[in-house]
């Protein structure tokens, strides 16, 4: 099998941080976010071949993905934004197999096992959400295939949102379909994958539906600070070894060599190494790594690496190597 994982994105719901910093590796609870997604891949164990196609601070992810995954991969920059069927048609010359395309803005549990059994030509998971109008929702048959797709619908017809995991054991009829998708005129300025998909199933195709049992949203500050105490409370907590005269409110993620005076941290707050915390306290809130918070009242933050914020109250956003000072 092979996996596509587009990472072409700009991130701009999640400036300043990722100015510096590709959105795929942002972290939450610790850990970048599209390491959660390569994690799934390794339990898998039967991937041939990762194709990345990268866009933003490209260098960055192909660094990381190699350091991370030990798969044979590629990297094929996407050069003009142009859709998610613009960027699988450029990972054509090397699928030969049936393929899982993963888009890397969310979190999600799901058994990947399932495309080893799967009776049909596809698979696209899905999860119930209550602000349908959001996403892309589907519509499926009583055998539980998808009969439609459909966009940011204005009624009811589904609660069930894609979030952007398939799987394509018909990767022929898929690629006939992206070559269809870019002959039309773009769906709301951009190609769109999901026109693809809604292609191979007028073709007859069998796609399958399957819910997952969690989704976590990555893509924008507010849902990544959300997915920042999911994934505390899944397993991802951990407690430094000393907390000295700071008090700590479970659950959190706090590396060894982040230094606590006088402080109250959490609940739901992760701090990268060699951070600084200083007659402050911090509550939902991630902070990056070799920072210095001192005299401060931060919730629902984030904060990033190397910066200095001193004597502030509420809620803060604040790129790398910034520094806030209250007046």
């Amino acid at each position: 099998m092979k996996v596509i994982i587009p990472l072409a994105g700009k991130g701009t719901r999640l400036r300043p941080h990722t100015h510096i910093t590709p959105k795929p590796m942002l972290k939450v609870a610790g850990k970048p976010v599209m390491s959660y997604v390569l994690d799934e891949l390794k339990k898998l164990g039967n991937v041939e071949q990762v194709i990345y196609i990268t866009g933003h601070l490209k260098e960055k992810v192909e660094e990381y993905a190699r350091a991370e995954m030990d798969v044979p991969s590629v990297f094929i920059e996407q050069k003009i934004q142009d859709g998610t069927a613009g960027a699988i048609a450029l990972a054509r010359d090397y699928v030969d197999q049936p393929v899982l395309i993963i888009f890397v803005d969310t979190i999600f549990d799901a058994d990947l096992t399932r495309v080893k059994s799967v009776d049909a030509d596809g698979i696209i998971w899905v999860k119930e959400v209550e602000d349908y109008q959001r996403f892309g929702v589907v519509v499926t048959d009583d055998d539980g295939n998808m009969t439609r797709i459909v966009e940011k619908p204005t009624t009811p017809i589904s609660r069930r949102a894609n979030i952007g995991l398939y799987y394509v054991r018909n990767w022929k009829l898929l690629f006939e379909g992206i070559d269809w998708v870019l002959k039309q005129p773009k769906n709301q300025g951009e190609y769109f994958l999901t026109d693809a998909f809604q292609y191979m199933i007028d073709k007859g195709a069998k796609i399958r539906v399957i819910d997952v049992a969690g989704w976590f949203d990555a893509g924008k500050i507010e849902t990544m600070l959300e997915t920042n105490e999911a994934m505390l409370t899944r397993g991802r907590a951990r407690r430094p070894r000393s907390t000295g005269d700071s008090t700590i409110i479970d659950p959190v993620y706090i590396e060894d060599n982040v230094t606590l005076r006088k402080s109250r941290i959490g609940p739901n707050v992760s701090i990268g190494a060699g951070t600084v915390l200083d007659g402050s306290e911090v509550s939902n809130s991630i902070v990056g790594s070799n920072a210095k918070i001192t005299k401060s009242v931060l919730k629902n933050s984030l904060v990033g690496d190397d910066t200095v914020v001193e004597g502030v109250k509420g809620e803060l956003t604040v790129g790398d190597h910034s520094e806030v000072h209250a007046s």
